[in-house]
């Protein structure tokens, strides 16, 4: 059996929930932690919502938010076209957990598993950095608005 490649992180934000909430479902705040294409509807993103990005070798990328429990969880499928394997919906996702700690946020960041396609490796270790950044993204976004 193969161990899991499950990127786990978190950070302590001085914010509500709500606030917190904003930043993960409103395009003009994903953008800023978070790559959306060009001309990406400005409603809020809700469960359904995917983002699409053409490849350079023809095939695609795409995100669907799975689940969305308001101000507590967000979890984001991800697949793509090229990719040997094809697991099944929300086996490869981002999570996005928020716990209310009295008036600050302990946001739970975990994306994986990557175990389970091809160059797995790979993808977990692009996965850390963007964690890393992301999530220092969404507290200043999150303590600032």
């Amino acid at each position: 059996m193969t161990n899991k490649l499950i990127v786990k992180d978190e950070v302590l934000i001085e914010a509500t929930p709500s606030r917190i909430w904003e930043v993960l479902i409103k395009p003009k705040y994903v953008a800023q932690w978070d790559e959306l294409p060009e001309n990406y509807p400005s409603e809020d993103m809700t469960k359904g919502s995917k983002v699409v990005w053409e490849n350079p070798n023809g095939g695609q990328t795409v995100t669907t938010i799975i689940k969305a429990e308001e101000m507590k969880e967000l979890k984001i499928s991800l697949y793509v076209s090229s990719w040997e394997v094809k697991p099944n919906e929300g086996d490869v996702a981002y999570l996005f957990q928020l716990e209310d700690r009295n008036g600050s946020t302990l946001l739970k960041v975990e994306i994986g598993d990557f175990s389970l396609i091809k160059n797995g490796q790979m993808y977990y270790d692009a996965s850390v950095e963007f964690a890393s950044k992301a999530k220092k993204v969404i507290k200043e976004l999150a303590e600032n608005i």
